[in-house]
């Protein structure tokens, strides 16, 4: 893609740049809305709606992962950032690896949560269900999607009627419009590209993610050069069920990063 499209993005605040990337079903707002906020204080903050997301229209042909990355980078120069800090939460992490694989000299680090190396047939026939519950019953999806991503702290707590709330919740923003990105969730493979990057990373897992278990994660930190392992307790939606303790862990990391850049 001789000159990428930029994608539909949330820009906020001042400073050097810091870029996140949501996960599948998500936008930019509701996977990231607290640390922007959290954020902006300090950072030019860039959340880019991958394709299916926001106003980002559906891609016509499958996502192609190189080329987002290239869309990615796009939309970070639009906001005038050449450096950034790069963070991705799922298919965000994939996205972001990616990226940091194909511009090492963008990144400044990178934050990757719940990612993976290259998708398994286990992962690949869970998000073939996916698909395949999203086309004939949002709903149905939307319980199994609770069951899964959430951990077990959250679960426990809750009483028959947050499940119901949830449930509507999840629902409500269950869309075809996404079915690109889980398809292109089927066929991860970056075993070319994890070696690429030069970028300081923290590798986040979540203890009881059962999306994408914390194993795919210890091999992603295993196979990038300057990469720490962290292992927070949860589930695959962190982002949602413990937004604090998320928020906090990426922020920490990268104002330690953007403070050893200027020493």
């Amino acid at each position: 893609m001789a000159n990428p499209e930029p994608l539909d993005h949330v820009v906020a605040g001042a400073g050097p740049g810091l870029v996140l990337i949501h996960g599948t079903g998500a936008d930019a707002t509701s996977n990231w809305g607290a640390l922007i906020d959290a954020t902006r204080d300090r950072y030019t903050v860039v959340a880019p709606n991958l394709p299916g997301a926001g106003a980002t229209p559906v891609d016509p042909a499958p996502i192609d992962l190189d080329s987002l990355a290239d869309r990615v980078v796009a939309t970070a120069r639009t906001a005038g950032l050449e450096r950034f800090h790069l963070v991705g939460h799922s298919v965000g992490a994939v996205v972001a690896t990616a990226v940091a694989a194909r511009h090492p000299a963008a990144v400044t680090s990178l934050v990757l949560h719940a990612g993976w190396v290259r998708t398994t047939p286990r992962e690949a026939f869970m998000f073939d269900l996916w698909a395949r519950l999203l086309r004939t019953d949002p709903a149905l999806l939307a319980r199994q999607l609770i069951l899964t991503a959430m951990g077990p702290g959250l679960l426990g707590a809750l009483d028959d009627a947050q499940f119901a709330e949830l449930a509507a919740g999840f629902t409500a923003v269950l869309d075809e419009r996404i079915l690109g990105q889980m398809e292109l969730d089927t066929r991860v493979d970056l075993r070319d590209a994890v070696g690429r990057i030069a970028a300081p990373t923290l590798v986040l897992a979540s203890a009881d993610d059962q999306v994408i278990p914390p194993h795919h994660q210890r091999e992603l930190a295993a196979a990038i050069q300057q990469a720490d392992y962290l292992q927070v307790p949860g589930g695959h939606g962190l982002p949602f069920e413990d937004p604090a303790r998320f928020f906090s862990v990426i922020a920490e990391y990268v104002d330690r990063r953007q403070a050893q850049g200027r020493g």
